[in-house]
């Protein structure tokens, strides 16, 4: 750890793995393998493609796709020259893949495997004229590419953008540094603890979707161990168990709705786990009969990241041993935050509130992103005087300095880990000829900690079908924010200035729970 303490961007990690363990394998995906020594020569070819075509240090690329290696090569291989790299969310309708690439101005969008009608999906929706590269023409591209000198992007530069959806609808682009991404490392690696320390013989597992940080930041985390990074195209019992018994990985990130998927499987209780060292889960708490069963079942130690896009993923971890099969109030927080982490609970007034009071979760530390892509307001919105980031979760901190989330301040709904805000969902069933009015909120759900739910006003002399309403939502928005159930009633409940009464709308599904976060 101690020789890349002080490094800070992709092309200085990259070229020193390429010289200390050029044959050390850096990436594998199904029976592809690629060494830190191929992976330096392959990127170094990106970005010197990528200078030949045109572009420069600043502008962007995209990617519609799902995991892949290529993705991974193509946004070191730019990110080594600051060319920043936008994931798309493979699994959004292709109107919203447009609204991202004209909002990064991509100069070149690459599909992955089996994306090859992405172009015929985009036509007419782009006000751009991008280049759109499909899968086999980009590795063609890495393959006959000339090696040209070119000048490394610095540690303040941008290298990633990532998209979360807007509670007002579009989705903003949080930009994201090379120190973002890496300057965190050297504190957690001074704790010196036995899950931040690197064994050689570890791999990590990339699982979670690369258009989320759980998914592109395991990929960054692999290469600043020098470790092989297993990809996954997409989350898949089988793939997660071969990747366990098969390719030797020892830490993954996962969200709780996926492991309960990996513990019904016919398959999970025959394989075996003594390789796995520590299953990190977030984006929801774990339910505690759920972390029974996998402690039991897995055999790992457990640890849970508290983040956001706009914090580069992970600021505040609750360690293994706070997690107690038995239960213990400390499993119902978010843990402590990193080091190099500050993290701040404001009232109303803006000033802090006193241990055990409920306010707004701030943070500052080198996590914190650059800004939101062109979004100057947004920005000063989110981002402080000071450097502090307004997460929009209240919250409260105990006298032990661990943080809970009591609830979302801005009603997002966390599916299955995915972030779905109301606002949006709320827009596509609008138009619906029968809909006067609707309300969406998040319910409790086993399975996906929350799922979505419409609630609907009739226009007058009309009636509502609740499977109409799923469709309708469902051609317009993706399938995985579209609402699984709708309630039909009489009026919304408003306040007194006419706002809808969220709250009131939760609150008979929340009845028992502790709080209204599942």
């Amino acid at each position: 750890m101690s020789d890349t303490a002080d490094l800070l961007t992709f092309d200085e990690f990259i070229t020193h793995w390429a010289k200390a363990r050029p044959d050390r394998v850096a990436m594998r995906e199904e029976d592809r393998v690629m060494s830190y020594g191929e992976l330096e020569e392959r990127t170094a070819r990106v970005a010197s493609a990528l200078l030949a075509a045109g572009l420069r240090k600043g502008d962007r690329i995209a990617w519609i796709g799902k995991n892949s290696d290529l993705y991974f090569t193509l946004f070191f291989g730019a990110a080594r020259a600051g060319v920043v790299m936008a994931p798309i969310g493979w699994r959004l309708a292709p109107t919203e893949w447009a609204f991202i690439v004209n909002d990064t101005r991509a100069k070149i969008v690459f599909t992955g495997p089996g994306f090859d009608t992405a172009a015929e999906q985009l036509a007419g929706k782009l006000d751009h004229d991008p280049k759109i590269v499909g899968a086999d023409a980009a590795r063609a591209m890495i393959d006959a590419a000339p090696r040209a000198a070119f000048a490394p992007s610095g540690p303040d530069d941008a290298v990633l953008q990532l998209y979360t959806s807007g509670t007002t609808g579009n989705p903003k682009g949080a930009v994201l540094t090379n120190t973002n991404l890496f300057a965190l490392r050297k504190n957690s690696a001074d704790l010196d603890l036995p899950y931040t320390r690197w064994e050689d013989d570890e791999a990590v597992l990339v699982a979670m979707p690369c258009a989320h940080i759980g998914g592109t930041g395991l990929g960054i985390m692999a290469l600043a161990a020098g470790l092989p990074g297993v990809v996954l195209a997409e989350f898949n019992p089988d793939g997660v168990f071969d990747a366990v018994e098969h390719h030797g990985v020892t830490r993954f990130f996962i969200v709780p709705a996926a492991l309960q998927m990996l513990l019904l499987h016919p398959r999970c209780a025959s394989v075996d786990y003594s390789r796995l060292k520590y299953i990190l889960y977030g984006a929801a708490p774990i339910p505690l009969d759920l972390l029974r069963q996998c402690i039991k079942m897995f055999g790992a130690q457990f640890i849970q990241a508290y983040g956001m896009t706009e914090t580069t993923g992970t600021i505040c971890m609750l360690p293994p041993e706070d997690h107690d099969p038995e239960g213990n109030k400390r499993m119902r927080s978010a843990g402590k935050p990193l080091p190099g982490v500050e993290i701040k609970v404001l009232g109303p007034d803006g000033n802090e509130v006193p241990t055990g009071e409920v306010g707004e979760v701030v943070t500052r530390s080198s996590n914190n992103m650059q800004g939101y892509w062109n979004l100057p307001d947004a920005t000063a919105k989110t981002m402080t005087e000071g450097g502090w980031i307004h997460t929009g979760d209240a919250g409260y901190m105990d006298e032990d300095g661990y943080l809970y989330i009591h609830d979302r301040m801005k009603d997002m709904i966390i599916s299955g880990g995915e972030n779905v805000y109301p606002a949006e969902v709320e827009s596509a069933i609008y138009g619906h000829p029968a809909v006067q009015e609707v309300a969406v909120i998040g319910i409790p759900d086993a399975k996906w900690g929350e799922t979505v739910k419409a609630v609907v006003v009739a226009k007058p002399g009309m009636t509502i079908e609740e499977r109409d309403i799923i469709a309708w939502a469902r051609e317009r928005i993706a399938a995985f924010k579209a609402p699984r159930s709708v309630d039909v009633i009489e009026a919304l409940p408003r306040n007194a200035s006419g706002k809808i009464l969220r709250k009131d709308l939760r609150e008979p599904y929340w009845d028992g729970y502790e709080r209204m976060v599942n």
